[in-house]
């Protein structure tokens, strides 16, 4: 049986329990060393998008397995103001507040998988996965 974690985030601290959880499952899935770091800044991003875009959201966390290799996916979703321009968002260097707008892109680049959807008015989810190699 999975053990699945549900993380309600609305603040900076929501951000380091979702982070923490995440490392702790992706050990249980057998990931090890730097792919521990990757999987852990790949769910700040995503989390520190929810506080800072959309107030209050979740991150979803479990196992997964496809073709017998083990992983982890994360699913953060929100009922924020979304995203006008999916493919803007995800240029380096575009960002509608005041970051670097890395977070995106960078969670995209440090994961195996990624997909997004998001609607204005209606919110945003995405869904990362990290298969073990």
């Amino acid at each position: 049986m999975t053990q699945a974690f549900r993380v309600a985030v609305s603040r900076d601290a929501d951000i380091v329990t979702a982070r923490q959880l995440g490392r702790e499952l992706a050990t249980k899935a057998g990931f090890t060393g730097s792919d521990l770091t990757l999987i852990a800044t790949a769910i700040s991003e995503v989390a520190r998008n929810i506080v800072a875009y959309a107030a209050h959201g979740e991150i979803l966390l479990d196992l997964a397995e496809r073709n017998g290799v083990s992983g982890l996916q994360v699913i953060a979703q929100d009922h924020g103001p979304g995203i006008a321009d999916i493919d803007q968002a995800m240029r380096d260097g575009f960002s509608t507040g005041k970051s670097l707008g890395l977070g995106l892109p960078g969670a995209r680049r440090l994961m195996d998988e990624f997909e997004i959807e998001s609607e204005v008015g209606k919110g945003t989810t995405v869904v990362m996965r990290k298969w073990r190699r």
